[in-house]
């Protein structure tokens, strides 16, 4: 049996193992491979487009970041792929794509010690609307014997688990728009504290339908710039008029450093901190003091043991709502102080959209891209900065910068809050 890790009897305490990402896999509506999705990215693309999937002609609003003529195919079999609901596709396509993106061969791998823990903020959405419609128009017998293993929130990392015939740690996690790195998050401590060698790790999104967008329009929280789709996410901008919704998937393996080089693993970065709180205050709105975003950020760079200074980059949370960007910014603050104001913040969501609990796999990602090519990814349709939004967004252009460190901001409904901190691999 494989040692787990040191324990120390006199303070009950196991010696902490280091994480390593050896492998990520994306799903977007800019592509679906890595190098080309940094590239648009960094070269101010979006995504954003008039919403294909369903008849938006008396929607409020009408736009949305899409997964363009999405397939399976290359993944799984076509039989079989019909059996998941598109958020489950995307989010085992992404972790596929991590997996080879790894060079992991599971059939060498004890799959005892190899696990998966994967979100979703709101699982199998569409199945929901699909099966409930063919309820009231068909009546109780004619619900698909599918629906509930479609449905349900943990499909996706079920999926993952089963696709490679994995037997250890495995949970999905929800926390609105904060699950992706909660899970993450919680993948790496299972790591560190030797449950587990692998963990398969991310978020997925399929939530761009009727259901999914009529009820965000209730809640006023989309944008309505249907006449200018590229410019509707414009975070931390005084024109701001709410988010964009976005479907897909980011993955990432996340391996114990020892186990990593022994098999000459590529190493993407490294995991060091791990921040989560809760505002405990509103179900929908942030709390306006920053007060739970800002204990998570200390959390995270305490959990990493680094000082605020030494943060280069940060990829906020950055939604292009009012109260959201405003009280990231104040939140922000309160975390760094003046070294508030001298690093570097973008939000890639100005060009994804906002993929809702996927959101922080693909930003995770982004952050470690930061940090291996030197080179800051903008917010774009920043024209009119907001003067409470008073830091460096990194407006509508790329910046290059040397990173050795950085932070990734998810803060979801319910009050959920999770930042994480990676590095560049120092050996």
């Amino acid at each position: 049996m494989t040692e787990r890790v040191a324990y120390n009897p006199s303070t009950r305490t196991y010696q902490r193992r280091r994480v390593v990402i050896t492998g990520v896999g994306i799903i977007s509506s800019l592509g679906s491979h890595v190098d080309q999705v940094w590239s648009r990215l960094c070269d101010g693309e979006s995504g954003v487009r008039h919403i294909q999937g369903f008849d938006v002609s008396h929607f409020r609003t009408q736009i949305g970041s899409e997964v363009p003529n999405w397939s399976m195919d290359g993944y799984l079999d076509p039989k079989d792929a019909k059996h998941l609901d598109p958020y489950s596709q995307f989010g085992l396509a992404s972790a596929i794509d991590a997996v080879r993106d790894s060079g992991l061969d599971f059939d060498r791998e004890n799959r005892e010690r190899c696990g998966v823990v994967y979100a979703s903020g709101v699982g199998g959405i569409q199945e929901m609307e699909a099966q409930h419609s063919r309820l009231l128009e068909r009546g109780p017998d004619k619900i698909s014997v599918y629906t509930i293993p479609r449905m349900i929130t943990n499909a996706a990392c079920g999926h993952i688990s089963i696709h490679y015939g994995l037997e250890g740690p495995g949970m999905a996690i929800v926390t609105a728009c904060a699950s992706a790195s909660n899970a993450m998050g919680e993948a790496t401590r299972m790591i560190e504290r030797g449950d587990a060698e692998v963990i398969i790790s991310g978020g997925s999104e399929a939530a761009i339908i009727g259901l999914g967008v009529g009820g965000f329009c209730a809640l006023r929280a989309l944008s309505r710039r249907n006449d200018d789709p590229t410019k509707a996410s414009r975070p931390f901008d005084a024109d701001r008029d709410g988010f964009v919704m976005g479907e897909g998937a980011g993955a990432v393996v996340l391996e114990e450093l020892e186990h990593a080089k022994a098999r000459g693993a590529k190493i993407y970065g490294e995991f060091l901190g791990y921040g989560t709180t809760s505002d405990g205050t509103h179900i929908t709105q942030p709390d306006k003091e920053g007060r739970g975003a800002a204990r998570a950020m200390r959390v995270a760079m305490q959990d990493a043991k680094l000082n605020p200074e030494q943060i280069g980059y940060i990829n906020a949370h950055g939604t292009s709502t009012p109260l959201g960007d405003m009280a990231e910014t104040v939140a922000m603050k309160k975390a760094f102080g003046e070294s508030a104001y001298s690093v570097s913040i973008s939000s890639t969501k100005s060009q994804l959209g906002h993929l809702l609990g996927a959101s922080g796999a693909l930003e995770l990602i982004f952050s470690l891209l930061a940090i291996q090519k030197g080179v800051i990814p903008p917010t774009i349709n920043l024209d009119t900065p907001d003067p409470e939004c008073d830091l460096d967004y990194t407006p509508n252009v790329a910046r290059e910068r040397k990173v050795d460190y950085a932070m990734s901001n998810s803060f979801g409904f319910g009050g959920h809050n999770a930042s994480l901190i990676v590095g560049r691999y120092q050996g």
